[in-house]
């Protein structure tokens, strides 16, 4: 006699324990593919508005004009934050008739450390719910196969006669469990490995800029205080 074996049929017969184990698997699942996409999306605009700052930035630019830009904008790119961030300890230690050069660029590059570690937590915001997913769903489907294997075989001690017919249906409900398990786990994985590399890369940026900007205004630290800022 043919049995109906697909997943939704297989679903709708597991057990009360495995159905709320895959229930919850499917919502980790959509909820990690939630955060890969609005991820993705972030990272991307991230790269495109520090790309765009830093052809702004090399460009000759005067850095004054460049900061009072910046500081207009309500949401602008990291590294225009990061910049904006050196450039106003910058100054006002400077309006504060600070003339020694190492305690003005200590200053700017602590502001500029400050904001790069705001960045870069923001950067890496629901990474670690990604990983979670990665590493705990195949253990979740797991739990679900091994209870129900141990719900059919309590079934089948019933039967007089167990023959393949009746204990294929019991162990693939049960393999269901498993299957939804890594279908949550290796996207989020996958995921969680690209997008670490994309934020270290542009933590290597940022850093980078710190320095190459604190090397500027180390050059213009001897400068007069109402001299316009140049590289």
């Amino acid at each position: 006699m043919n049995q109906d074996l697909s997943i939704f049929t297989l679903i709708a017969n597991a057990s009360f324990v495995v159905k709320l184990v895959i229930g919850a698997l499917l919502t980790v699942s959509l909820a990690s593919w939630s955060v890969i996409f609005s991820k993705f999306i972030a990272l991307g605009r991230v790269k495109s508005s520090n790309e765009a700052f830093e052809q702004e930035f090399w460009s000759g630019k005067n850095l004054n004009d460049l900061y009072n830009a910046v500081s207009s904008k309500s949401d602008g790119a990291p590294l225009e934050r990061i910049f904006a961030s050196g450039m106003r300890e910058f100054l006002k230690l400077r309006e504060r008739r600070v003339s020694e050069a190492s305690a003005l660029l200590d200053g700017a590059r602590r502001a500029m450390r400050a904001s790069f570690q705001r960045e870069l937590d923001a950067m890496e915001s629901h990474l670690s719910f990604l990983a979670s997913v990665g590493s705990v769903s195949p253990y979740v489907g797991l739990f679900g196969t091994i209870w129900g294997i141990m719900h059919a075989f309590v079934g089948l001690s019933n039967l007089q006669q167990v023959t393949l017919a009746t204990v294929a249906p019991g162990i693939a409900e049960a393999l269901v469990a498993t299957a939804i398990g890594l279908f949550a786990a290796i996207p989020a994985v996958l995921a969680y490995n690209r997008f670490a590399r994309q934020i270290d890369r542009s933590a290597i940026t940022l850093e980078t800029f710190i320095e190459e900007f604190s090397n500027i205004l180390q050059r213009n630290a001897g400068t007069p205080a109402a001299a316009p800022t140049t590289r």
